[in-house]
């Protein structure tokens, strides 16, 4: 088997010393861990363009993140207001694209320390939603910051629910305006972010009321704030919502209107208008409007959350390789805690999971961008699929990488809790995305409508979309696995999974059915079916994970390290949630109890394999100790040393001592006449 030495090829490493046992750990990977890192980038030109603009990045004083854990909230906003221009100038001088990979690059690596981070979706809004003659005039303006925008959906009472948003836009025939409201508390927008201290206009979305009668919702551009002092415009309150767990560099805010006009060409109108006249007009194939949204819930989990993953299993691991702690074998020195099965269970699992979603993420890039093409030669039959896939696969992400950033931080022990870990912070902006751009059970739900619909019309014998083609399954039978190695087998796993979510579906399914053939209301049927039917939409996406991940393999079969290393990634996802769910499985039989003892031990068996490969799979994700931003996961793993580096600088250890002068010594001047 050839062997590469990570320390030849990895730009981290510039000849500094590094911890004796982090270096051991880099010193025959069983795979070239930088054509793994070309793989993750999609190619060795993009690890080129990445570590370039990765390297100017570090060397800008403005990017500096060195006191970013020690900073108020007002400074934390201001840095990203300041480091947000700065990029956008040297965007400009550098001539780089806002779709292209430097900038790709740029966002995945400063998302955390930027500003203006809703702006782009004020500008999608108008790009998708807007006529020609609005994008014209309202484009150039966006694009260049002489307006910025924000995305004023979600209300404080009302979030995922956008049939119960309560602001209103009332038609006026006389004055061909439309009279925007927030009649409740309730309906005030909160939550759209640049709307607390930096928006000048906002896309407002709000039921359009036409002579009294309500055509559902509508987008609005609307001026928020003055452009010569940025003082709030007439009707309008608007301000910042306070402390958050985490992204103080973005500045969530809220917006009530109280009789504030726009003139009648504000209505975003590609796909509805209201004529002088007051007439409705609906035109267009609406369904495209979902596209946008779909796409920004790939970008989540491409860009925000497998990322957050990623560092988390990198500081982690390397930590648990230089951390020793108590003794495995009597007598011997302290054993590095990655050498326990516990830690290595807790840890290796998150790390395939990494992979697992970056590869998942991949692939819905690749049918989104089908989903595109179809809709711009006038078909929007793929829009359905889509947004169902789409929708369990971004809950279930957030979800497993939000927990595995969690388990990646309490393997830490005491450490993990620092803010100088980087860990809290990495936990505390990702469990975000559970609720942001959709709540995940209302989205499982969402999924869940699309898969009961087609169960019922696979039942029929009738055609379904692909990703649920197996529902036109006969019988499933049971699990042919003889020994323990056939759950190595990606055909078995996959079927396994397979079977699982076909089983939940079509249990949640014919006790809905019963429920109504019973004469309950369809409705209420759905709500007591509704926890059974999350489940379903869970396990469909956790199949489709699995099978999408056998079938990335398939590219690398001629790389036989790259494969084999792969493949232990991916046998260890797919038997980490055999593990966890175990009951699923055996529920119907389709598992013997045999046969789940032999899921087990395969499952415990891969912990050691990819122990051995740990830290140059963590290596290969290629972060710079700039980005990773943690005392305990740099690449020369010095832990202890930076972390009380970090410490001495901490304001707190500069300040004056006022608690002492003013509550401590008077007691302790009592005790200088007895001592």
């Amino acid at each position: 088997m050839a062997m590469w030495n990570v320390n030849t090829i990895s730009p981290n490493f510039t000849g500094q010393h590094v911890n004796p046992d982090l270096a051991a750990e880099r010193q025959n990977p069983s795979f070239n861990v930088e054509r793994l890192t070309n793989i993750l980038d999609g190619g060795a030109e993009y690890t080129k363009i990445r570590r370039s603009v990765d390297a100017w990045i570090q060397s800008d004083p403005v990017f500096s993140r060195e006191n970013r854990y020690f900073q108020t909230q007002n400074e934390t906003y201001e840095a990203a207001v300041r480091k947000s221009f700065h990029l956008a100038k040297k965007r400009n001088e550098m001539k780089w694209t806002e779709d292209g990979p430097e900038m790709a690059h740029c966002y995945r690596t400063l998302s955390p320390d930027l500003a203006l981070n809703a702006h782009p979706f004020f500008v999608k809004c108008i790009l998708n939603l807007g006529t020609d003659e609005q994008i014209a005039k309202w484009i150039p303006l966006a694009e260049k910051c002489y307006i910025i925008g924000a995305y004023a959906q979600t209300e404080l009472g009302h979030g995922t629910n956008l049939r119960g948003l309560e602001t209103t836009a009332t038609f006026d025939i006389a004055t061909q305006e439309f009279i925007l409201n927030t009649p409740t508390l309730s309906a005030m927008k909160w939550w759209p972010a640049d709307l607390g201290r930096t928006s000048t206009h906002a896309a407002v979305f709000a039921q359009l009321y036409i002579e009294g009668k309500c055509y559902g919702m509508h987008p609005f551009l609307v001026q928020i704030r003055s452009l010569q002092d940025h003082s709030p415009a007439p009707g309008v309150t608007v301000g910042d919502i306070g402390p958050k767990m985490n992204c103080d560099n973005v500045d969530n805010g809220f917006l009530m209107l109280k009789k504030v006009r726009v003139p009648r060409e504000n209505m975003l109108a590609k796909y509805s208008q209201v004529l002088p006249d007051g007439q409705y007009k609906k035109q267009g194939a609406e369904k495209i409007t979902y596209l946008p949204m779909t796409l920004t819930r790939v970008e989540v989990i491409q860009l925000e959350n497998v990322p957050t993953l990623m560092k988390a299993c990198t500081i982690a691991i390397r930590y648990s390789a230089v951390r020793r702690q108590s003794e495995l074998k009597p007598g011997d020195p302290e054993a590095k805690i990655l050498d326990y099965q516990t830690q290595q269970q807790k840890l290796l699992p998150q790390l395939a999971t990494a992979y697992a979603f970056h590869f998942v993420s991949n692939y819905l890039k690749e049918i989104l961008d089908g989903g595109y093409t179809e809709t711009k030669e006038g078909m929007c039959g793929l829009v359905p699929e889509l947004h169902a896939l789409i929708s369990g696969l971004k809950a279930i992400a957030t979800d497993y990488t939000s927990s595995g950033v969690e388990v990646c931080r309490k393997a830490c022990g005491g450490h993990g809790y620092s803010l100088l870990s980087g860990l809290p912070s990495l936990y505390t902006k990702v469990v975000s995305s559970c609720t942001y751009e959709g709540e995940n059970t209302v989205l499982l739900l969402q999924t869940a409508r699309f898969l009961t619909k087609y169960f019922g019309i696979a039942k029929k014998g009738q055609p379904v979309p692909p990703t649920v083609a197996y529902l036109s399954s006969k019988h499933f039978g049971k699990c042919q696995a003889q020994e323990k190695n056939d759950f190595l087998n990606p055909d078995v796993y996959t079927d396994a999974y397979q079977q699982r979510a076909f089983r939940i579906l079509q249990s949640a399914a014919i006790k809905f059915q019963s429920l109504v053939h019973l004469g309950i209301a369809e409705h209420e049927a759905w709500n007591r079916c509704s926890v059974q039917l999350v489940w379903a939409a869970m396990a469909h996406s956790h199949y489709i994970v699995v099978k999408q991940f056998v079938k990335a393999l398939q590219r690398y079969e001629e790389e036989v390290a790259i494969h084999r290393i792969l493949k232990h990634l991916c046998d260890l996802f797919a038997l980490h949630g055999m593990f966890l769910n175990m009951g699923d499985f055996m529920q119907d039989g389709y598992l013997s109890s045999k046969q789940t003892a032999m899921v087990t031990e395969s499952y415990l068996d891969l912990l050691s394999v990819i122990r051995r490969d740990a830290v140059p799979l963590v290596d290969a994700f290629d972060f710079s100790d700039g980005n990773l931003n943690s005392a305990l996961g740099s690449y020369d793993g010095h832990v202890y040393e930076r972390l009380y580096e970090w410490a001495k600088k901490s304001p707190t250890n500069q300040q004056e001592n006022r608690v002492f002068e003013t509550h401590l010594k008077p007691l302790f001047q009592n005790a200088l006449s007895k001592l």
